[in-house]
Order: structure tokens, then sequence, then C-alpha cells
């Protein structure tokens, strides 16, 4: 029998082979892609981190006991750790200050995202939250693995190459795949069904990121 992530993952094929086709991920991947598009997305991806860290905080809080508790806290806050510690590295070397980053505005898809997260958190039963999560975790290795297997070595963007291709954020995403798939098995086919959702919304909420980050799409005007 499969597990959910079985299910899920293959549920999103298509849509995972989109992302990995998206301008961003390949001109990223050549080396190509341009600094304010780049820049763009280090401001909007520091935004969302603010905001996942407390959303991956609370999914911990609410988990079913202790070492629930203690296994997703751990291994996802630690992996947004070293997210943010990538943020510090390219902010300084694309010239963008920490004032920019405090002042800027999310983007249309970055609340949007973060909106959906916060929702799932704070009025869905938590197995639907912790498959909501899982996306971000595990398309992010997925790409990264994938991009680093033919990106050149003197790649301006190999630093965010090398994180999410890195084995400890694998083992960070393997055991947040572990605890999805407990929920599930544990849950009845009603939920399931309702985390099956989730899991599909996140990830296409993870391509508008990407491609909103290469459009450059903001607010119109007012």
């Amino acid at each position: 029998m499969n597990q959910f992530s079985d299910t899920a993952w293959e549920r999103v094929s298509r849509l995972r082979g989109a992302i990995h086709a998206l301008p961003f991920n390949t001109e990223l991947a050549g080396g190509t892609l341009s600094t304010e598009r780049f820049r763009g997305y280090i401001v909007q991806d520091a935004l969302y981190l603010g905001q996942y860290a407390r959303i991956l905080a609370l999914a911990g809080a609410r988990g079913p006991d202790g070492a629930v508790l203690h296994a997703f806290a751990s291994c996802a806050l630690e992996a947004v750790a070293v997210e943010q510690a990538l943020h510090v590295q390219y902010l300084a070397q694309f010239g963008v200050d920490a004032a920019r980053v405090a002042n800027a505005e999310p983007s249309p898809d970055c609340l949007a995202y973060t909106n959906f997260l916060l929702a799932t958190a704070y009025h869905e039963p938590w197995e639907v939250l912790v498959a909501a999560l899982l996306p971000c975790f595990w398309i992010y290795w997925d790409v990264g693995s994938a991009i680093a297997r033919r990106a050149d070595a003197a790649n301006p963007y190999r630093a965010w190459i090398d994180t999410y291709a890195d084995v400890a954020f694998g083992e960070a995403v393997r055991t947040v795949i572990g605890i999805t798939d407990r929920a599930a098995a544990a849950t009845t086919p009603a939920i399931q069904a309702l985390m099956l959702t989730a899991f599909v919304r996140s990830t296409q909420y993870e391509w508008l990121f990407w491609d909103g980050a290469y459009q450059q799409r903001g607010w119109p005007q007012v």
C-alpha cells in the first residue's frame, strides 16, 4: 500500500515538471538568471520565511505528542535557519540592506502563499497543516538536487544550489515526509483527502512564487 507521500508526489508529477522548466530555475541552473530577478526573489523569500518559521512553530506545538513536537520543530526550524543564513550572504552579495527587506511589501504570490498556510494552521486539522508545509521542503530539495547535477561549479548562484542539494537538508526533508506519512496513516480517509488537497495547493503556490519572481509580479498601481 502506498504511503501518503507516494500518492501526493505522484499527484503533482506534471506540476513538478513545470516547476523544473520555469525560466527562473532553468536560468538559475545555467548561471544566467539576472541579478535583479534573483535580488527580488531573495527579498520575497526572506519575507516568506519570516512567516513560515512561525507557522512551523505552530505545527510543532499542535503535534500529538512531545516526540513529534521535538522532531518537527528541530528539523524544520534548522532548515529555515540554514535558508536564512543563505539570505544574509546573498543580501550582502547583491547589495540589499536589511532596511529594504524590513520595509518590503510581500508580493501577491508571497502574501497569498503565507496567508494560505496561516489559514490552514488556524482552521484545519494538524494533519492538513503538516501536508501543506511539506512541499516547501520537498520541492526545494527536488529542484536543488536536479540543478546541482548540471550546474557549473562557477555558477554565481552555487551557494543557493548547494544549500538545497545538501545531504543535511535532504535528511530534514525525509524527516518531515515521515511525520506526514505517519499523520496520514493515523487519520481518517476524509482528513487524508484534505491533506492531499493542501499538498497540491502548496505545490501550486511554489510554482506561482518562482514564476512571480521571474515575472517580477507586483501589485496593480493605485
